[in-house]
């Protein structure tokens, strides 16, 4: 197991030595986003949901980019159909633009609107972020998130409906996020 962890580091050193990259630059555009599947199955009950949020994000500094994106998800639990369609902003800053690894802090607002048949719930969500950016190449890079604070406002459909307000913080480093962006 040692030696298996010792040429991991050597080939990532390597990899990190050797890689032609650019990291970013004022105008630059990047795409990224999240896609998730997936199906639970106990005894007669069974729940399927289907999650889609594609991000873009352009530079507007060598340090600082502004980004939007746009979600469906869709969660059915037996007969029962719950469709979620969210709107989002997010501001980026890199503590280390130019080069191909990058740490940076981001704060993001969300609306969601869910429906459920006749039932409409919309809600308002706050967080703020660390994570991590490395250049596989000109265009790849691959991020890490590790932590994050979050507050959110549930109207729970409105009409007298108590609202639910959420606040969350941590970090859970067996739960890192990864994930690949484009850049253009």
């Amino acid at each position: 197991m040692k030696k298996i962890v010792l040429a991991a580091i050597a080939v990532m050193g390597f990899s990190f030595a050797n890689a032609q990259t650019e990291g970013f630059s004022k105008g630059d555009v990047f795409v990224s986003g999240a896609f998730n599947v997936g199906s639970t199955k106990e005894g007669d009950a069974k729940q399927n949901n289907f999650t889609i949020v594609p991000s873009v994000g352009y530079f507007v500094t060598e340090n600082i980019a502004i980004g939007g994106k746009l979600g469906f998800g869709s969660t059915k639990i037996g007969d029962d159909k719950t469709n979620d369609f969210t709107v989002g902003a997010f501001g980026r800053y890199y503590f280390t633009p130019v080069s191909q690894f990058s740490v940076y802090g981001q704060a993001g607002l969300d609306f969601t609107n869910s429906k459920n048949g006749d039932y409409k719930a919309n809600e308002v969500g706050a967080n703020i972020g660390l994570g991590l950016s490395y250049f596989l190449s000109k265009h790849f890079a691959i991020e890490a998130t590790w932590l994050g604070l979050g507050y959110s406002v549930n109207n729970n459909g409105g009409h007298g409906a108590d609202k639910t307000n959420t606040f969350g913080f941590g970090t859970d480093l067996r739960d890192v996020a990864f994930g690949v962006i484009y850049k253009f």
